[in-house]
């Protein structure tokens, strides 16, 4: 029996973990690197044993520290979670050799699974069905392909290749990443389904030989090959599920399956399907299962790792749930990364945090919490919402309307995103494959449209009005800016998402919003003959002040009353409306000079190293040619040349590490031959 459980893990799994040990009566402990230390997990563990690294993302992979770990603290089981080390078979082995249980499949299965290539042939022996693969590019004639990384998953290592010219650079940069990722970068080769769809089944098995199927999952809207919109049940024929059930069950047969399993598929247009891999751990996104069974999947793994059989009946499942993954990113900007406090992370309506049975609603499993840093150092991922339905309508619409709502102040989220899929008609049809994002570019546009920008800035302003007369120290029952003889209107000046917002607005003796005007420097859409500028005078809405405190205004618009929530942290302003939420940042009115940056410079949009230095200086470049790569959170990102132009500067070399903001190369317009320059670090090899 497990009495002390140590998760080799971090963020939203660990936590996940812990609430089943807490209901299980099982004691905790987490390990953390120095940047978690405060992290809510190891709030939450009732030990907490720190492991020292040379990185970061090292100390999760010391498989030395944490045995270390779990015989400091008394631990006699280990969970490994997912990722890090959950799909390492030397670690599986080292923990059962330390005398400790290991929460998950024997060390031989994790092994045999792990190298993707001997697993599809071992399934395919036993009536598994396969796609074609190479593990020699130069076998490779038909196109388009997919290279992929033999020795892990969630999107790293992959590649979609369409032409043999791209081949070659494709494995190169797949196999740099699988090996930052995973320690080994050996990929292969397979062939790319167009309009292909990503299905799973969950499976179980005990030590008594037996193997279920608990369910599938449709998990088809991805980005970069990870998974971020994922539901249960998988809408498929009934046929079709029950072939791929069997298949499921017959590949767990196949290697003696023990503990929580996930076996991918591709589902062809056709329905005829193709094993991609098995995952020998626990999902990610193993909650919609949970809400469609009513089972604690974590709870199973551990009774399952004490030597308990698989109950005899399985549970029906019913309903629909669907789970997105709020990231840390900006999804308009190539999935940039973002960092940064959390300055607010609210959910409102959430009816259970890491668990919840069948029909429990809205569920909210967060590794963060407000207050929280989100640095580079790891997966994107800040948080899943997930909800249950009675239908698939139900619960995108309950899940869409959640996310809408929710306070996320300080970091850039994908949560506008996530909002425009569930509530797009192409994901209401079904009509989705894992190139859904690819097909859809609307929606990527912001939920805040343009044209109520300067509403939201208005309210932005008239709140800061609120709050310097309710903390004004003399005469604070006056209106903001009130004069007895009107002159000039007050001024306020934000930085917007598109843009600078200047709004200008006077209130009179009663506090009554007397005019207002609003110029927005935003995209051509809008322009009123000046480039980038929205002047909304002609086409004002007429707008009363209804109320205005420091943190809600409501405005009647045209007859039609709005209400905005407003959060502000220094000159950070965070406003959510009834069209959407924006954050905000109040100018100063006298600005302090600041130093210029050369014209032509690319600042890094975020910490990070730079891995590969693809010109030299003075080389000619055309716009969108790579000059460099930088990775940062486990995923490499290159940087182009904005403009065609000549290399003047490159200021980092290869392996050099940056901060945001810091130049990493300068490109100059001019056409001139530039014979002058010579490279700026003459002892590194750019190449």
């Amino acid at each position: 029996m497990i009495n002390r459980l140590l998760v080799a893990n971090r963020g939203e799994i660990a936590r996940r973990v812990f609430a089943t040990c807490r209901a299980m009566g099982v004691q905790t402990v987490a390990v953390h690197s120095d940047p978690d230390a405060d992290a809510p997990f190891v709030a939450e563990a009732d030990q907490a044993v720190r492991l020292p690294g040379a990185t970061p993302a090292e100390t999760y992979l010391r498989v030395d520290l944490i045995l270390d770990a779990a015989r400091r603290s008394g631990a006699d089981a280990v969970h490994p979670g997912y990722g890090f080390l959950a799909e390492n078979a030397e670690f599986a082995a080292a923990v059962t050799d330390a005398g400790l249980t290991w929460v998950g499949p024997p060390a031989k299965v994790i092994a045999a699974m792990g190298d993707k290539l001997a697993a599809k042939a071992l399934l395919a022996e036993a009536g598994v069905p396969m796609l074609p693969s190479w593990t020699d590019a130069g076998q490779v004639t038909d196109f388009p392909v997919l290279v992929k990384a033999s020795a892990g998953g969630g999107g790293r290592g992959m590649r979609i290749v369409r032409d043999a010219d791209e081949l070659a650079e494709a494995v190169a940069s797949a196999s740099r990443e699988a090996a930052a990722a995973f320690g080994d970068g050996t990929v292969f080769i397979e062939r790319y389904v167009e309009r292909g769809r990503h299905v799973e089944v969950q499976i179980f098995g005990d030590a008594h030989g037996r193997v279920v199927a608990l369910g599938d999952r449709e998990c088809s809207i991805q980005r970069r090959h990870q998974k971020i919109v994922e539901e249960a049940p998988a809408v498929v024929p009934e046929g079709v599920r029950t072939a791929l059930h069997e298949a499921a069950v017959a590949a767990g047969r196949a290697v003696d399956y023990l503990g929580a399993g996930t076996v991918e598929f591709l589902l062809a247009p056709g329905g005829e399907f193709f094993f991609l891999e098995m995952n020998t751990r626990l999902q990610v996104e193993h909650p919609v299962t949970e809400l469609c069974t009513g089972l604690d999947l974590v709870g199973w793994q551990l009774l399952i790792a004490e030597g308990e059989p698989l109950p005899a009946v399985l549970p029906a499942s019913g309903g629909h749930a669907i789970e997105v993954r709020l990231c840390a990113e900006d999804a308009a900007a190539g999935w940039r990364p973002a960092t940064g406090t959390l300055h607010r992370f609210s959910v409102g309506a959430v009816a259970s945090e890491f668990g919840g049975l069948a029909g429990s609603g809205l569920r909210l499993d967060s590794g963060v919490v407000a207050g929280s840093v989100v640095g580079v150092h790891y997966d994107s991922m800040l948080a899943k919402l997930i909800v249950w339905g009675r239908t698939r309508a139900e619960a995108s619409r309950l899940l869409a309307s959640a996310l809408f709502r929710a306070e996320l102040h300080g970091v850039t989220t994908n949560r506008d995103l996530l909002v425009r899929v569930l509530r797009s008609p192409a994901f209401a049809a079904v009509e989705i494959d894992t190139g859904f994002l690819d097909r859809h570019p609307e929606v990527f546009d912001p939920l805040l449209p343009n044209d109520q920008v300067p509403l939201t800035a208005l309210a932005a302003a008239l709140a800061a009005a609120a709050h310097r007369r309710a903390t004004a120290p003399v005469l604070s029952g006056l209106p903001s800016g009130w004069r007895n003889v009107p002159a000039v209107p007050q001024v306020t000046r934000f930085a917007g998402p598109d843009g600078e917002i200047e709004v200008r607005y006077r209130l009179d003796r009663t506090g009554r919003l007397a005019e207002w005007s609003a110029e927005h420097d935003a995209d051509e859409r809008h322009s009123t003959g000046q480039p980038g500028a929205v002047d909304d005078r002609a086409e004002r809405p007429a707008v009363e002040l209804v109320e205005a405190t420091p943190d809600r205004v409501v405005l009647d618009v045209d007859g039609v009353r709005r209400g905005y929530r407003v959060h502000r942290v220094g000159s950070a302003v965070f406003v959510d409306g009834p069209d959407g939420a924006a954050s905000l940042v109040e100018l100063p009115r006298l600005p302090l000079p600041t130093t210029a940056v050369a014209a032509g410079s690319l600042l890094a949009p975020l910490p990070g190293v730079v891995t590969r230095v693809h010109v030299e200086v003075g080389q000619r470049v055309s716009a969108g040619d790579p000059l460099l790569t930088l990775e940062a959170m486990k995923l490499e990102h290159p940087v182009l040349a904005p403009i065609d132009g000549v290399v003047a500067e490159l200021p980092v070399p290869t392996g050099g590490q940056v901060q945001t903001g810091a130049v990493l190369a300068v490109v100059d317009d001019s056409t001139a031959p530039r014979h002058d320059l010579e490279p700026s670090n003459p002892e590194e090899d750019p190449r």
